[in-house]
């Protein structure tokens, strides 16, 4: 995978056929390659004429793993995004982002707007302002010599996949203590780009789409059907809503 530096940071990537850019930034303990190639976002993307850019954050797939927890926030990711662009040349992109991902998207589209032209926050509703209290058992799970020390079931959802993935371990811990930091609604409020805020109708860690969705001011809710945060990702009308939603707030205005 190609490299660039971000704030001396080596982060890989990977680009996908040509047309307007869309910024694909993947969830905690994932990677590029695993979120996006695997399930089939990039041929879709690029099959409806994108250019698809995956980026792989730091900590995670074929990135520089780091271990000091203060350089896992996602104000300081979405900074990396922004450097990619840079990198690639491109003045602006759609950004789609999942879970952490999307975390780190709206922390972009907030100091960035004028690079974002349209973003999708898959797996994240009303917890990006709420945050999440299980991030102690999460790190505990990771940082555990064996998965059979693990008993919290999300530590071990977790932890399974991260060993699945043959992630870094410790730097995911430490991703992990700060990574979640919360976005407070004032700055929700001050998004202005257009945002589609895609939720699985049995997530039980996002919190609801809806509610996020009318804090923004160019914001809209989809529930996707029978799915949960782990099983959304891929999913066909997942990708059906984000083209849908591309083509009347992204593709026209190029």
């Amino acid at each position: 995978m190609p490299t660039f530096l971000s704030d001396g940071i080596t982060l890989a990537y990977d680009v996908y056929g040509e047309g307007s850019p869309v910024l694909l930034i993947h969830g905690f303990a994932s990677s590029g390659a695993v979120n996006w190639l695997n399930t089939g976002w990039t041929d879709t993307l690029v099959k409806a004429g994108y250019q698809a850019i995956t980026i792989d954050n730091r900590g995670h797939g074929a990135s520089q793993k780091l271990y000091d927890e203060n350089l896992y926030y996602a104000h300081d990711m979405a900074e990396d995004a922004a450097r990619l662009l840079d990198h690639l040349g491109h003045a602006s992109a759609a950004v789609v982002g999942y879970s952490m991902g999307a975390r780190i998207t709206a922390f972009l589209a907030l100091k960035y707007p004028q690079r974002v032209a349209a973003a999708v926050f898959g797996g994240m509703g009303m917890n990006l302002v709420y945050g999440l209290d299980d991030s102690d058992e999460i790190i505990a799970a990771l940082r555990a010599v064996a998965l059979s020390d693990v008993t919290h079931p999300t530590g071990r959802q977790f932890r399974i996949f991260a060993d699945h993935s043959k992630s870094d371990r410790l730097a995911l811990a430490s991703c992990m203590v700060a990574s979640r930091e919360p976005m407070a609604e004032s700055y929700v409020r001050a998004i202005r780009v257009p945002v589609l805020v895609a939720v699985g109708s049995e997530d039980v860690m996002a919190g609801a789409p809806e509610d996020l969705a009318a804090l923004l001011p160019r914001g809209e809710a989809f529930r996707i059907p029978r799915r949960d945060h782990m099983r959304a990702t891929g999913d066909p009308q997942f990708k059906a809503a984000t083209l849908d939603f591309l083509a009347h707030n992204y593709s026209a205005r190029l």
